[in-house]
């Protein structure tokens, strides 16, 4: 299964500058996703991150995780976020590797770890190419 960004919009809240992704290349139910975000020099955050130096702010990259997270709990779900809402609870064991610039692709990949009535724990890696630019674990919760 992918999703278009149309379809990403349907899903979550996000929406222009905070929505992270750009499109859901694949989704196991239940077990994994692999999202993309296409980081251009356009994006608001580079003014001020850092003039002359542009770099994607860490928890940026972790904020994206964690829509491509409440993307894959949602389809556990009905695949949409209705009226619920949705919570990130923690991050644990962040891990920056490498700076994220503009014209990099990032590969978002999220996994589950476990899930107990409506929270999810999940494994986050962001790939650049092959390289692993950061990762975390996290938790999120959505409620009715």
């Amino acid at each position: 299964m992918t999703m278009d960004i149309r379809d990403i919009m349907d899903a979550l809240p996000h929406r222009y500058p905070f929505l992270l992704l750009d499109r859901v290349e694949t989704v196991e139910k239940g077990k994994r996703l692999v999202a993309l975000k296409n980081v251009t020099v356009n994006e608001e955050f580079f003014n001020g991150h850092f003039p002359g130096f542009p770099v994607m702010p860490g928890v940026l990259i972790v904020e994206a995780l964690a829509q491509a997270g409440g993307i894959l709990a949602l389809q556990d779900l009905d695949g949409r976020l209705g009226n619920r809402k949705i919570f990130f609870m923690s991050i644990d064991k962040a891990r920056f590797r490498k700076p994220v610039v503009p014209g990099d692709q990032l590969r978002l990949e999220i996994a589950i770890e476990r899930r107990r009535r409506s929270i999810w724990k999940m494994d986050g890696k962001a790939y650049v190419g092959e390289t692993l630019v950061a990762e975390a674990q996290l938790k999120a919760m959505i409620t009715d």
